[in-house]
């Protein structure tokens, strides 16, 4: 029964004849104070004609309300519509880790277990690339030099983590662009040594340290050895030559099991090459005493490093940037303390590192953990451009386009292809993807995906193309359902 069919109570019809002033404002009153109740009064209003306003109830002493009324109304939160579950629901993607961020306001749009660490593959590398800008900045080089032995004849080359030196001669390059030389380190050795000894100027042996970190910290023990011998990756030791490459000018060939003794050899031979009198000096292992620098050569500048590493995967210029951020950060440049220099060196972009481990710095390992929100958090500051972080964002792959997604992003995920910035990963338990999309709304977002299961299917990456271009398509009317 609705309002406007109830019978009128008793004497009330009397009542507003006597006195219609006094309803006409209450009636007003009451309907200004409870704006919320305006269907009830609009009941009133279209209901039978014998129906009138109840005679307002005068108390005392009022009681107070004892529940606390709220200081303000929150703003409602926008009912975003466009779904990507379904593409989420790939059976490809396995067990699938993901965030997407809204870049302008900060907004998580979209979580499945984000805040859970997890394996990252490659797309760590984001990660040491911001470590080894904040911790080393974008000016850094690192340093390979010479000095004196302990006896008479006797050289030391120390090595400071530059696995870029080449071992190529001059007008030849590498696979690292701009890569010092071990010929103009030989030639400069020469000269200065022979100028300091002019009655014994040739030099009969060469000591290598390789002790900027541990020599015997070199390889993880969560690592396939198949990277080292297919050649993906070097043993991680402080000298080294051509990223220990049987060959200097392919980016993936063999790697050898003694790096240091490969780099002692090739700078033998230069010093021969370079006019050592005595010819090609004998080779051993030890340290420097002497702080004596008689020649030293230098890496490219950390953000040419960093770029190249983004751009290419490296996998040893990423272990090398981690391990000498360690140094540089106070830490001993071990794997064990990996973690407290990714912490220490992200810090300064102000996302929380909250349950984030790190076994290297290449991802290779299955071991890092890392959350998926973190990345795409980070990955904003990266869209931003701020602390050298634009050097990152440079070097992401363009779907379509460039890098590691040349040639992805294919049929109907072509409509993406240009808008989406990423780094992939792999490795055998996770297929992975992160970067910034440009949104056809014109929205930018940034997302990090991580599909993870053993022996993870080459398939997935095309469920991770899918997916993003989902986010692409929705832009900021990603719903999280």
């Amino acid at each position: 029964m609705s309002e406007g069919d109830a019978p009128a109570p008793r004497g009330i019809g009397a009542f507003v004849r006597r006195h219609p002033r006094a309803v006409l404002t209450t009636a007003l009153a009451v309907g200004f104070l409870l704006p919320a109740s305006g269907a009830l009064f609009a009941g009133v209003a279209v209901g039978s004609a014998n129906a009138v306003a109840p005679v307002p109830v005068v108390t005392t002493t009022p009681t107070p309300d004892p529940r606390p009324l709220p200081g303000a109304i929150a703003d409602p939160s926008r009912l975003r519509t466009c779904s990507i579950d379904a593409l989420a629901q790939d059976e490809r993607l396995t067990t699938l880790f993901g965030s997407v961020v809204n870049t302008a306001t900060g907004e998580l749009l979209w979580d499945r277990q984000a805040a859970t660490p997890a394996p990252t593959a490659s797309v760590l590398k984001i990660l040491t690339g911001a470590v080894a800008l904040s911790t080393l900045g974008p000016d850094y080089r690192l340093t390979t030099r010479v000095v004196p032995g302990s006896t008479p004849g006797t050289v030391v080359l120390i090595g400071g983590g530059d696995a870029t030196l080449s071992r190529l001669p001059a007008g030849q390059e590498s696979v690292y662009p701009g890569a010092p030389k071990l010929a103009d380190l030989a030639a400069q050795t020469v000269a200065a040594y022979a100028a300091a000894n002019p009655d014994a100027p040739g030099i009969t042996e060469v000591v290598l340290d390789a002790t900027y970190w541990s020599i015997g910290d070199r390889w993880d023990s969560s690592w396939d050895r198949s990277l080292q011998t297919i050649g993906y990756n070097s043993e991680v030791t402080a000298l080294q030559v051509d990223g220990d490459r049987n060959d200097p000018r392919s980016a993936i060939s063999p790697r050898s099991t003694d790096p240091v003794g490969r780099a002692g050899a090739a700078f033998a031979t230069a010093l021969a090459e370079a006019g050592n009198p005595e010819g090609v000096p004998t080779v051993s292992l030890g340290s420097a005493v002497s702080s004596t620098v008689l020649a030293q050569v230098q890496s490219q500048p950390v953000s040419a490093l960093v770029a190249y590493m983004i751009d290419t995967s490296d996998n040893t210029v990423a272990e090398m940037l981690a391990r000498v951020s360690s140094r540089v950060i106070g830490f001993d440049g071990s794997a064990a303390s990996l973690t407290r220099t990714f912490t220490g060196g992200l810090n300064p972009y102000g996302v929380p590192t909250t349950g984030i481990t790190i076994r290297d710095g290449s991802g290779l390992s299955n071991l890092n953990a890392v959350p998926a929100q973190y990345v795409a958090e980070l990955l904003v500051a990266v869209n931003g451009g701020g602390q050298n972080l634009s050097i990152i964002g440079g070097a992401l792959a363009v779907a379509g386009v460039s890098g590691d997604l040349s040639q992805r992003f294919t049929g109907a995920n072509a409509i993406a292809r240009g808008a989406v910035l990423g780094k992939v990963g792999w490795i055998g338990s996770a297929r992975t993807l992160a970067g910034i999309v440009r949104a056809a709304d014109g929205s930018v977002l940034t997302f990090s995906f991580y599909a993870v299961r053993e022996n993870v299917s080459a398939s997935t990456r095309d469920a991770l193309d899918t997916l993003t271009t989902g986010v692409f398509s929705c832009g900021d009317n990603l719903s999280n359902n």
